[in-house]
């Protein structure tokens, strides 16, 4: 059986408001995070997925209000990522409505924690942040950042991949540095090679314009399709990526203005 592609709108929190700029600088308030998600939840969005951009501790109890407002008003998959740093963070975001963790940086640092997440809660609730830039100096040709791509670190992004997988990541977010913000499409490379390492879900996130943008990331490998500013911008709807990769052939869930 084959499973439905899902799409999924990202939505950048900083202060308990949603966010978006060029690699986290020149932020820009996009709205509330609620409004949005309740919006996109009624377009038929899969699941959401929030990233507190700043992850501050003063913000953390804003972030969690924010996940609990939303899993309130929002009846599908919530992931949340941005300051996650021990299995105590995971099970706090867990107890006020989150469905799944994103970890990257603290991950990064301290690679057991990735271990210890899915030993207490399982593989399905960790997803593996991964910043990924084109660079020579590793043997796949792609490296793994952090700090919104300005810091590169020395992992090899298939590598690291692989490295948490077998960790115990049930899931990858797959960022192209590169592609993000362009909206000139996926970096359908890349997605080619982290599916021919994973033996988990693959989520495409980085580049797209247009609708049309999203069905080719999906024959590359993606299981998934991530976008933010293209919805934020009201220049697409999940609607509108939802039609047009039925058109080319692909199984998505027919719901919200798709029903």
């Amino acid at each position: 059986m084959t499973l439905a592609t899902r799409v999924i709108p990202c939505l950048d929190v900083a202060g308990g408001r949603v966010v978006k700029g060029v690699n986290f600088e020149n932020l820009r308030d996009m709205g509330d995070p609620v409004e949005l998600a309740r919006l996109y939840f009624d377009q038929g969005a899969d699941e959401l997925t929030f990233l507190d951009v700043t992850a501050t501790v003063d913000d953390r109890a804003t972030t969690y209000d924010v996940v609990r407002r939303t899993a309130e008003q929002v009846f599908i998959p919530l992931t949340v990522g941005g300051g996650v740093r021990s299995t105590d963070d995971v099970a706090r975001l867990l107890s006020v409505g989150a469905d799944k963790i994103g970890v990257n940086s603290a991950a990064i640092a301290r690679p057991a924690l990735v271990d210890e997440i899915a030993d207490r809660f399982g593989a399905q609730v960790l997803v593996l942040s991964l910043d990924v830039k084109r660079s020579a100096a590793t043997a796949s040709g792609f490296v793994v950042t952090t700090h919104g791509g300005r810091t590169e670190t020395t992992l090899d992004a298939l590598e690291w991949a692989r490295e948490a997988i077998e960790r115990g990541a049930g899931e990858l977010l797959v960022n192209s540095i590169d592609a993000d913000g362009t909206k000139e499409g996926f970096d359908l490379e890349l997605i080619r090679l982290m599916r021919e390492i994973s033996s988990v879900p693959v989520i495409a996130s980085g580049g797209a314009g247009k609708a049309e943008d999203f069905a080719p990331a999906v024959h590359a490998g993606a299981d998934a399709v991530l976008a933010a500013s293209v919805f934020h911008s009201g220049q697409l709807t999940v609607g509108d990526v939802k039609r047009a990769l039925s058109a080319e052939g692909i199984d998505i869930r027919e719901t919200g203005e798709l029903s």
